[in-house]
């Protein structure tokens, strides 16, 4: 179960606890924490994470495919979950990303910033 956040606080739910996420938001907010930590830096998960944070050391012409790649290798454990497309929108070092996702026949999209 995840809870929801809003601007880096838990949202609560009225009820003197917190709101939690079902179905695609649920997924939605693993696949965005899964794309924002940084792969290698939790030592007992070593798999979690991706390499995003890697692209402003590359060259801007090679940035689109390894975000592909880096986003497929985050996601890669995350069940019923395929990735569509990757769209990289670079403006000088930052950069918008766009996620289109499946899951179980549900279309999802998620963007962040890089």
């Amino acid at each position: 179960m995840e809870w929801k956040l809003s601007q880096g606080d838990y949202v609560p739910d009225g009820a003197g606890g917190l709101t939690a996420l079902s179905g695609g938001e649920e997924v939605l907010a693993r696949v965005l924490y899964r794309l924002t930590a940084r792969r290698g830096a939790l030592p007992f998960l070593p798999r979690l994470g991706s390499r995003l944070y890697q692209l402003g050391r590359e060259k801007p012409s090679e940035r689109q495919a390894l975000a592909a790649q880096y986003v497929a290798e985050a996601l890669s454990e995350e069940p019923d979950l395929s990735v569509r497309s990757v769209e990289l929108v670079q403006e000088g070092e930052a950069g918008l990303l766009t996620v289109h996702l499946d899951w179980r026949g549900e279309a999802l999209t998620a963007q962040l910033a890089v």
